[in-house]
């Protein structure tokens, strides 16, 4: 009754079940895989973000290229800042005891010893950057040498939360923290990296550092859980679609065994033939019919003195008279 297993068809099916459950399973973990990673990462990250509040500040030379371990550290620089270059960041979120609140950063470019500038996001206010009454606000930096504590963050990009890439802002608004986009604003060389300042000078808040890129739990982190679900469902579809149509073809070989033939398979020509048949049978017994008729009604006519008989006793007369 399972012959039909061995069949083109089935090797077919077969073949496919048992290469792409396995590849369902194993992308799946994979993908779970990724999202404990990042899971995990983030959890170190917030611990070292933790020791690295307590911890003491590091030179600057000492931290640089930011990576995963390094972004969210306490970097120290000494320099002076740039009065001419102060930018201001649109648009920022900061979240504190008070909720999720919008405004925008206040940066300025730090000149250190070594001839490059460092960019440090002095605070938050809250506001709009383009409102001359809540840019009034904003505090002057010092003058002269000085010394900036702060945690190291990455440049941003296009990805990161917040950032205006499109352009088209006002002269002194600055959309993404970047030497990419500060390189076309000052007459010198940027350091690949930015500090928010621990410690800022009032009305500022401090903005508190973002997780590196790759170890939080952003929407990449879900989209990862998201597509480990969608695996073990293909995989789980595959199972179903196999059995489904095991238990379809068992059935129609088990009814072919008890010799039940679904309704349409095989009777229409037979049914066919015996209509023609039939038809053959009528047309011949109506045409018996018909010519039995004529046969009766042609010895009924020479009983009863049909024509003929009828003009023979006319004559029979005729002589009689004569």
């Amino acid at each position: 009754m399972y012959r039909f297993l061995l069949t083109p068809r089935w090797w077919g099916i077969n073949v496919f079940a048992v290469v792409a459950i396995p590849l369902c399973i194993f992308m799946g973990s994979w993908q779970l895989s990724r999202f404990e990673d990042r899971v995990q990462s983030h959890q170190q990250q917030e611990d070292r973000s933790a020791r690295a509040k307590a911890a003491a500040a590091r030179p600057l030379e000492r931290l640089l290229p930011v990576d995963t371990v390094t972004s969210g550290r306490q970097a120290s620089a000494r320099g002076h800042y740039d009065t001419a270059h102060q930018l201001l960041v649109p648009a920022r979120t900061l979240k504190d005891k008070h909720g999720e609140r919008q405004g925008f950063y206040v940066l300025d470019l730090l000149r250190t010893d070594g001839g490059k500038a460092l960019p440090v996001v002095r605070g938050w206010l809250p506001g709009d950057a383009g409102a001359k009454a809540d840019t009034a606000k904003v505090p002057a930096p010092p003058k002269g040498e000085v010394t900036v504590t702060g945690a190291l963050q990455a440049s941003e990009n296009q990805g990161t939360d917040g950032v205006q890439a499109g352009g088209g802002l006002p002269r002194g608004q600055l959309g993404m923290i970047s030497a990419a986009s500060l390189v076309n604003i000052v007459p010198y060389e940027v350091y690949d990296a930015w500090i928010t300042q621990t410690d800022p000078q009032a009305p500022l808040h401090a903005v508190p550092p973002a997780a590196a890129e790759g170890s939080g739990l952003d929407l990449k982190a879900f989209q990862n859980l998201g597509y480990t679900g969608e695996w073990f469902v293909f995989a789980g579809f595959v199972v179903f679609m196999w059995f489904r149509l095991f238990r379809r073809d068992a059935e129609a070989a088990k009814d072919a065994a008890l010799g039940i033939v679904p309704e349409g398979d095989g009777g229409g020509d037979d049914a066919g033939d015996g209509a023609g048949d039939g038809a053959g049978v009528s047309v011949v017994a109506s045409g018996a019919v018909a010519g039995g008729a004529d046969r009766g009604d042609g010895s009924a006519d020479g009983r009863d003195g049909g024509p003929g008989a009828g003009r023979g006793e006319e004559q029979g007369e005729a002589a009689r008279a004569g």
